[in-house]
């Protein structure tokens, strides 16, 4: 009887040493993954170091490429001059309506003009009587929309 006591107490003494010995390895565990989450934290926090963006503001504007076509205007709010900016070309006239109707809604003096030869509607964001100033807006404008491939691809029309 005094052995299986003796057995009974040296088990019950086995057991939970080898409880306590596994807790406290799951708190170790524990306490190392906190502290190295504490320790990205702080990486992840700390400031990042931001380099401007370089723009190209060159006021050279006669190697800018034009496209000359003979347009008509289909509509136009003020009157065609010399250069225009095209945004988009489209071969559907509702759709260069629907594109011109965004841009007069973004605050751009857009209208629509037409390429007979190629039945092509050009839509653009405004008439200007210089190549700079048609180049300075045109740049304006792709900046102003960074995302939008079709905006990247505008182009300058000189009406023939």
């Amino acid at each position: 009887m005094r052995k299986s006591v003796l057995f009974g107490l040296l088990s019950v003494m086995v057991l939970m040493s080898a409880c306590k010995s596994k807790e406290s390895a799951y708190k170790q565990a524990y306490e190392k993954a906190k502290a190295q989450e504490n320790t990205e934290q702080v990486q992840v926090n700390a400031p990042v170091p931001v380099t401007p963006v370089a723009t190209q503001t060159t006021e050279n504007y006669d190697q800018t490429p034009v496209r000359q076509e003979q347009v008509a205007v289909v509509s136009l709010n003020g009157s065609l001059k010399a250069y225009s900016v095209v945004c988009g070309s489209f071969g559907v006239q509702a759709n260069a309506q629907g594109l011109k109707d965004y841009l007069i809604g973004q605050g751009y003096q857009a209208g629509i003009l037409k390429n007979v030869e190629k039945n092509m509607f050009r839509v653009i964001i405004g008439s200007y009587d210089t190549k700079a100033d048609a180049a300075r807006a045109r740049e304006s404008f792709k900046q102003k929309y960074p995302s939008r491939a079709d905006f990247q691809g505008s182009w300058i029309l000189l009406n023939k």
